[in-house]
């Protein structure tokens, strides 16, 4: 065995599944000079979550094995295919922190070769210009108990499938009039093999080769001999290309590759209450049921970043996800685990007032009025007589070195509506009428004394007290069971903060005709909450876990100082654990 391939197998000992599995014996054996992967997305749409498996897992392998990972735009499709697609997949793909080899590469770039190799088709007798109409084409392709029927023009010579297969690149047939099948066999158990149609007329102007062409090659044609066109060793993609394998085999070694390329299929990540259709996905788009493809509750990748979620967190989840051939269903919790992980140690702490309840401090003046007493006792914070506040100075973090914060305390606070209860249910620890003392977080032990009622009956303020001698510190003998965030009524900042929930009620989206059926009403509620000065202060793109509520970002569109707005990325807890 040579050192570079000792090196490389001493490099995925970490990671083991049968693909790395299958990799690292043709590394042994010295089959390959270089491992070489690809990304191959269809630039039909937005990268989804189920895309991220596949890019961790193909440009992963290519690191791990000392090897090259494309990026590849399977753009045979002008139809379905933007720009806008093109950019966002780049800069998804760097934000997983990955880097393809070299310039990104087209499939479209290989339009002239594709077109040769079909002509070496036709000339091998191995292609044919069928005229049948789609409609004929999809009736006499049989079905699993019936064997398909071979076209009229099956069976026409060299000289005349040549003729038609220019004609149809010189624009003498309309859409649908003509295309050119692969001829394999028509009684073939697999459908995939039944003379698949490798060509079809479409006048459209594509996005890279402009009105160039009027003949396009399809997916199945383009994707494999590009495969083999770019010297890819092992081609990986998740199991519905199971079944077309054989003709991915066929195609490579009727051209004669000399060391043709072989798939390898996976099972496709599938989280519950979760579409990773394109098409569907579009549709939420177009019919404006989403803001965009960006809409923190889609399962896009650009969805997924403006939500907050990580790359770490992401990559996390797809490791302990693996690698296998048995399809299932993951729960979401499993990637809210991954993504929370990723966030303890990295977001600095603040806090926010979700559903403002005004609590009105009846002694402040003579509780902080003794300024001197309390600086003797080391308490981080300065008096500002101007605005009547005391600002405390916090570290933004508790365990990581993150820095500090000032964070004003004043007469009048908003603690959440759901601290105090006039009726508590059976465990409540926070303030009712009965348990009416708590401490606010980093200050004072707070004591209610009085709620008042609109006239609903619903409580709209509380009148309360502080005890001078608790500002951080804990006296001996008062043990104060519970602490609540808080955020100053004149020196917090209105901010718009927006809770997801599942985009779909039901477990399989996938399973139900219409997409419509499915949605979760309750999918997006936005409040209008206000929070401490240091959330505000920081760009937009920002992550905060806000204390007691969950992990947020300052949304990366439309969050500035002037108008605060925050998505939740994920809920505090949860009480999942993975296995």
């Amino acid at each position: 065995m040579s050192e570079h391939s000792n090196n490389i197998e001493q490099k995925v000992e970490q990671k083991n599944d049968f693909i790395r599995n299958i990799i690292r014996e043709d590394v042994k054996a010295q089959k390959y000079k270089q491992i070489v992967t690809r990304f191959p997305p269809e630039p039909n749409g937005y990268l989804h979550l189920g895309h991220v498996k596949s890019i961790c897992l193909n440009f992963g392998i290519a690191k791990e094995f000392d090897g090259i990972c494309n990026l590849r735009y399977d753009d045979t499709n002008p139809t379905a295919e933007k720009q806008d697609y093109i950019d966002n997949i780049k800069k998804d793909v760097r934000w997983l922190g990955f880097e393809w080899a070299g310039e990104a590469l087209y499939a479209s770039s290989y339009f002239d070769q594709l077109y040769a190799w079909a002509v070496q088709l036709i000339e091998q007798g191995d292609a044919y210009v069928d005229l049948q109409t789609p409609e004929q084409i999809k009736d006499n392709r049989g079905s699993f108990t019936e064997v398909g029927k071979p076209s009229p023009q099956r069976d026409a010579s060299v000289a005349d499938n040549l003729q038609l297969f220019d004609d149809m690149k010189n624009g003498k047939f309309a859409d649908g009039k003509a295309v050119l099948r692969a001829k394999i066999d028509m009684s073939d158990a697999n459908m995939n093999m039944r003379d698949p149609i490798i060509y079809r007329v479409m006048h459209q102007a594509h996005h890279q080769t402009g009105d160039k062409w009027c003949i396009y090659p399809m997916y199945d044609f383009a994707h494999p001999l590009s495969d083999a066109h770019e010297g890819i060793t092992h081609s990986i993609c998740t199991l519905e290309f199971e079944d077309h394998r054989p003709f991915y085999d066929w195609i490579v070694n009727k051209i004669g590759f000399e060391q043709p390329p072989h798939q390898y299929e996976f099972s496709r990540l599938n989280v519950d209450h979760t579409l990773t259709s394109k098409r569907k996905l579009k549709q939420l788009v177009d019919e404006n049921i989403v803001s965009g493809w960006d809409d923190p509750r889609m399962p896009t990748i650009a969805g997924m970043r403006r939500r907050g979620y990580t790359p770490e967190g992401l990559r996390d989840f797809c490791d302990r996800v693996g690698v296998t051939k048995a399809d299932g269903v993951i729960d979401m919790r499993l990637l809210e685990f991954s993504i929370r992980q990723s966030l303890d140690d990295t977001t600095a702490r603040g806090m926010a007032v979700l559903k403002p309840l005004k609590v009105t401090i009846t002694n402040f003046d003579e509780a902080v009025k003794d300024w001197d007493s309390l600086k003797a006792e080391g308490v981080n914070a300065r008096w500002n007589d101007e605005l009547q506040t005391l600002w405390l100075t916090q570290p933004n973090h508790p365990n990581v070195d993150m820095g500090e914060r000032e964070i004003p305390f004043t007469k009048d606070l908003y603690i959440d509506q759901g601290d105090y209860e006039i009726e508590p249910p059976a465990g409540y620890k926070r303030l009712s009428p009965e348990k009416n003392e708590i401490r606010l977080r980093n200050t004072y032990v707070l004591s209610v004394t009085e709620h008042v009622l609109d006239d609903a009956g619903k409580v709209i303020e509380l009148k309360a007290t502080i005890d001078p001698t608790t500002l951080g510190q804990n006296p001996e003998g008062r043990k104060v069971k519970g602490v609540i965030h808080w955020v100053s009524a004149s020196q917090g900042i209105p901010a718009t903060v927006r809770l997801y929930e599942q985009l779909f009620s039901v477990e399989d989206p996938s399973s139900v005709s219409d997409v419509h059926e499915a949605l979760n009403p309750n999918s997006l509620t936005e409040l209008a909450a206000v929070v401490e000065p240091s959330l505000v202060n920081a760009p937009a793109g920002t992550r905060f876990q806000f204390e007691r509520e969950g992990y947020f970002i300052s949304d990366e569109q439309q969050h500035s100082q002037e108008q605060p707005v925050f998505n939740q990325i994920v809920s505090l807890r949860d009480s999942y654990k993975p296995a």
